[in-house]
């Protein structure tokens, strides 16, 4: 890439005058099970058999912390995860903090570290937080842990996030699928659908 399309691609971190808002009032309090925003989301969702059925729980302020179990069909060297999954897991986690601020939004860059490799059969403990917010565009960062929260570091994450309208997800999403979300009994489910990054 030379370097005047590498200065063309958006940054992950947040600009001087960025500001860290208050957490919404209606977020989810500090220490809830977010669940899944949808049952069939490869990052959290628990009907999908191959996905990371990944979970998170909102923190205090602007933070979240997730964890997800590496399984055999999530690797990609023998015996290791694979960095595309270690990447969506990461992505899925940053996603959740738009909980906090309330606001829907989709990853406009996500950048990874890969520090060490991660064993199939280990758990992934990743903590994100908000690192500012200008606008629509809403940065945060994120590291994830092998063991435990006080684990070796494995990867560490920047992403800028895009807020948008609920139209992005109804114009550009299967209709079926779309269907499937709005028609879900569980009015909180519903409405979580869309409202962080699917």
């Amino acid at each position: 890439m030379n370097g005047s399309a590498a200065s063309q691609l958006p940054a992950t971190t947040p600009p001087a005058d960025a500001t860290l808002p208050p957490r919404a009032p209606e977020a989810p309090a500090p220490g809830t099970l977010l669940g899944s925003h949808y049952d069939h989301c490869f990052g959290c969702g628990p009907q999908h058999p191959q996905g990371l059925q990944l979970t998170a729980v909102a923190g205090e302020d602007l933070n979240v912390t997730s964890e997800f179990t590496v399984r055999p069909g999530h690797q990609g060297g023998p015996g290791l995860a694979h960095g595309g999954v270690l990447m969506t897991a990461m992505d899925e986690t940053l996603g959740t903090l738009n909980w906090l601020l309330h606001m829907a939004a989709v990853t406009g860059r996500l950048e990874c570290d890969f520090v060490r490799p991660v064993p199939v059969d280990s758990t992934l403990h990743i903590h994100a937080w908000v690192t500012g917010v200008k606008g629509r565009k809403i940065y945060s960062a994120a590291e994830g842990r092998i063991g435990g929260p006080d684990g070796p570091v494995a990867i560490r994450a920047q992403a800028l996030f895009i807020q948008v309208k609920l139209e992005h997800f109804t114009t550009h999403g299967r209709p079926e699928d779309i269907k499937k979300a709005l028609d879900d009994p569980d009015l909180f489910k519903r409405a979580r659908a869309f409202e962080v990054n699917p």
